[in-house]
């Protein structure tokens, strides 16, 4: 099988954070989210990749991921000149898919189950298409799959009365067979090709299409709030390591990871889950967690941080308290005022408060 992931699109649900790159680099626990989709595909058995780019920062999915020789895998990187939707993107792999079958994969989902088995299930199965289901509490949002004694009847995209709270995550097992379809579907309301119509008409041919329930988290980071609890979710499951240093009196509780070089000075107090990249410093009395993460080169002072997300050669140089909040690469915060403040920030961002 091959493996592909959309890495485009334009996150206007996320700006100012996506006004200088994709959303899918944005860091959850210190790693851009995508990554965590090409672990997922590499965990099938996936080695070759297609990413799919386009819009602001393409150039920075390049450079981040170069040829995947860093992470295991081959990298193809496929243009697409705007969102015209996931089935179009899908359309543009036919010739990388070269008649395998292949794993699609939304850039902005996270999930915690390792999918090898559901995987190698597909491999080896008549089916020509498995999609993975999650309930949610909010189904209206989502795609969802009308479902009965184990067999899929009906895949709609964001129905107002949904029959179902099966919503179709963004990760599907696909065979040659979609491109047809594809080349069929009609563009919807928004001038997109969707996916779940292109899924929907694939069944009404009567192709077989199985599915399974994610039980485990699942989450498209499609806004702030997405994507701070995803990082909360990722870090709890994170084991603790300490590569920095620490001076006296210096208190750190639950699951915690310090990255090299990092020092943590006197009378600091961190509440896992937490994680704190490289060559970081945080100054006394600072307060750290739960639930933060903290870039690489980022000097923290006095403040406190918690159910946060601080990118990388960040100062935050204040006595405030940021919670519920995301900063962006490069960002300086200086002379706060003791009351807690929700920050959305884009990346280069200076401000005094």
């Amino acid at each position: 099988m091959k493996g592909i992931i959309l890495h485009g699109g334009h996150g206007t649900r996320l700006r100012p954070l996506t006004h200088t790159g994709p959303k899918q680099l944005l860091p959850i626990a210190n790693k851009p989210m995508s990554q965590y989709c090409v672990e997922s595909i590499k965990n099938v058995g996936i080695d070759e990749i297609a990413i799919i780019i386009g819009g602001i920062g393409a150039d920075k999915v390049k450079e981040y991921y170069g040829t995947g020789e860093d992470f295991g895998v081959k990298f193809t990187y496929i243009s697409q000149d705007y969102p015209k939707g996931i089935a179009h993107a899908i359309q543009l792999c036919e010739d990388f898919v070269d008649n395998k079958k292949f794993l699609v994969f939304l850039g902005d989902n996270i999930i915690q189950k390792n999918i090898e088995q559901i995987g190698k299930k597909f491999e080896y199965s008549d089916a020509d298409a498995s999609i993975l289901l999650c309930e949610v509490d909010n189904p209206s949002r989502f795609g969802i799959a009308d479902v009965k004694d184990g067999q899929i009847l009906k895949i709609m995209e964001k129905p107002k009365e949904p029959p179902t709270n099966l919503a179709v995550t963004g990760i599907y097992f696909l065979t040659p067979k979609i491109f047809e379809i594809i080349k069929r579907v009609k563009p919807s309301w928004r001038n997109e090709l969707e996916i779940t119509d292109a899924l929907q008409m694939l069944l009404e041919e009567g192709n077989k299409i199985t599915y399974d329930i994610i039980t485990d988290y699942w989450k498209d980071t499609g806004t702030p709030e997405d994507i701070i609890n995803a990082n909360k979710e990722i870090l709890k499951n994170m084991k603790s390591s300490n590569k920095g240093k620490k001076e006296e009196n210096v208190s750190i509780n639950g699951n915690v990871i310090i990255g090299s070089g990092t020092i943590i000075k006197k009378n600091c107090q961190i509440i896992g889950p937490v994680i704190i990249g490289n060559n970081c410093i945080l100054e006394e009395n600072a307060s750290i967690g739960p639930n933060a993460s903290i870039g690489n080169n980022t000097k923290i002072a006095k403040s406190h941080i918690a159910d946060s997300i601080i990118m990388e050669n960040c100062e935050i140089m204040t006595d405030i308290k940021i919670k519920n909040s995301i900063i962006s690469a490069n960002s300086k915060i200086f002379q706060a005022e003791n009351e807690e403040k929700i920050l959305l920030l884009g990346e280069g961002t200076n401000i005094k408060i």
